[in-house]
């Protein structure tokens, strides 16, 4: 049976219909190839794509009244872009912060002065769940006009029990409650609390053992994520919570050698992890093995910009047969931004990225970055009908017309919800 209208559309005339084509991430050389259309319709029905080509053709029993038609003569269509790493639930700002940071100061020196994750920790303790959440769906609106359908979103501004489960209630609310599909992770261990300040273990063994079991019963996460870094968590612990994450069914993230070469990569690797992000200053050694183990290696080049760090380095990345996806870090510290403009022209004038490869970076692999590329992330037969159209002829102006949003219309589940 047809279902309404409004989730049976047909895009007819796209000047190119940008598929990105396939149900898992792009590796290597693979990330140059779009598969485009030119000239091309779309038949979507009760939210999934069932045609995509040349002619229009419909399921059997539809009639082309049951859809409603979309003309995109002379504008280019895509997959929605698929943001693979936020932290868009918190409480309160740093601005003061980045003003420090301005005059020269480190980002792990403000940390360990107590402000950093420190200092939105407090502030996401103290906030409602009312408060949290009328702030994350302020972003997320934003966020959709520029094209995002899918956004992972982490805890770990809590890091105790009920902070650690209200962020990742709301976060499912969210989901619930406003277009973008939000992938939930839990990241209860981003810093080490006041209350655990040189008891670092014993802060592993409370998350793995007192909040990591109930998140996983509750069905709160999909993902666990942790932040191996130096003078934050070692190796070693890293590897005893992702373990602990593992064997209790999550898949696995990783923040990793984003400060200095730390082995968070190779660690990546040997624990099977879906993505391990940042990367900053992975060896060649860790590059190498997360290419052999199929890790998506997810860059966030607003983070870079705005720390005033070098950009990682994607092109060896994509040389060495790595799967890359593009994330903003949405965060209220190192990169307060959801702008997936600006990551585009960060990609492709900083980082070596060709427009398609960053292209298949936040769309495709992004999807493969949160274990959803079967189902999103390009358009292809089958697929949820996550699309945008852009106010352009080609996917080339995402990064040429530098940091500015040319989405014009977004559909998401073969609906209509933003028409810029």
């Amino acid at each position: 049976m047809i279902q309404p209208i409004n989730k049976n559309l047909i895009i007819r005339n796209a000047a190119q219909v940008v598929r990105c084509s396939g149900r898992a991430a792009k590796c290597g050389k693979e990330m140059s190839d779009v598969n485009v259309i030119e000239n091309a319709n779309i038949v979507i029905t009760n939210g999934i794509i069932t045609y995509v080509g040349e002619k229009i053709e419909f399921p059997p029993c539809a009639s082309p009244l049951d859809y409603k038609t979309i003309d995109a003569t002379g504008k280019a269509v895509l997959p929605g872009f698929v943001d693979s790493h936020t932290h868009l639930v918190f409480g309160g700002y740093r601005e003061e912060e980045f003003s420090w940071r301005m005059r020269g100061d480190s980002y792990m020196s403000i940390m360990e002065r107590g402000g950093g994750i420190h200092s939105t920790l407090e502030a996401t303790r103290r906030a409602s769940f009312e408060e949290l959440y009328t702030a994350a769906k302020s972003r997320l609106a934003r966020m959709l006009q520029l094209g995002v359908t899918t956004v992972e979103a982490k805890s770990g501004y809590g890091m105790d029990k009920n902070t650690e489960l209200k962020q990742l209630a709301v976060i499912q609310e969210l989901n619930r409650t406003q277009p973008i599909t939000v992938v939930p992770t839990f990241m209860g261990a981003h810093a080490t609390p006041k209350e655990f300040q040189g008891r670092e273990d014993d802060f592993i063994d409370y998350v793995t053992q007192e909040i990591m079991p109930e998140i996983k019963e509750k069905n709160l996460a999909a993902f666990c994520d942790i932040f191996c870094e130096k003078n934050v968590f070692s190796i070693e612990q890293s590897r005893k919570y992702l373990q602990k994450a593992k064997d209790l069914g999550f898949l696995l993230k990783i923040h990793a050698d984003e400060i200095v070469q730390f082995g968070g990569a190779e660690l990546a690797a040997e624990m099977g992890c879906t993505s391990a992000d940042h990367l900053l200053q992975a060896s060649d050694n860790g590059i190498r093995q997360m290419a052999e183990n199929h890790v998506v290696a997810t860059l966030l080049p607003c983070t870079a910009f705005s720390l005033k760090e070098h950009f990682a380095d994607a092109r060896k990345m994509i040389d060495s047969g790595c799967a890359v996806a593009l994330a903003t870090d949405l965060n209220p510290g190192s990169s307060f931004t959801s702008s997936i403009p600006l990551t585009f022209a960060l990609a492709c004038i900083y980082m070596k990225m060709s427009p398609e490869e960053a292209v298949n970076a936040l769309t495709i692999n992004g999807a493969a970055a949160i274990a959803r590329a079967e189902s999103i992330g390009s358009i292809d037969e089958g697929k949820r009908a996550d699309i945008i159209i852009l106010d352009f002829p080609s996917y080339k102006f995402l990064p040429y017309h530098i940091a500015m949003n040319i989405v014009k219309t977004v559909i998401k589940d073969g609906e209509i919800v933003i028409n810029n």
